[in-house]
């Protein structure tokens, strides 16, 4: 089966975004559950700015989703799926 167009699109967007280092480290820390920008950049000692663009490009591919608690943002994983991609990659990586 030869993928169309807009999903070959939008599934090399999805491995673009988790191509970046960054990315994953953040992505490592909200699979033990939800954290603020603050959390994660104290976690992967970066800038809350830099963290925060991070997750601005997570979002709009839907792997992060936000909940807000008064002027608080807090961030998750979207859904299982992005967990088992990142389990999978990882799980390939270490195999060898």
């Amino acid at each position: 089966m030869v993928l169309k167009d807009y999903t070959s699109t939008h599934l090399a967007d999805l491995f673009g975004a988790l191509s970046d280092p960054s990315r994953l480290r953040i992505i490592s820390i909200l699979l033990e559950g939800e954290r603020d920008v603050g959390e994660l950049a104290s976690q992967l000692d970066m800038t809350e700015s830099a963290v925060s663009h991070q997750l601005r490009g997570l979002r709009q591919l839907r792997l992060v989703a936000t909940r807000k608690d008064g002027r608080q943002v807090f961030y998750a994983l979207d859904d299982d799926h992005v967990a088992k991609l990142y389990r999978l990659g990882l799980e390939h990586v270490e195999h060898g």
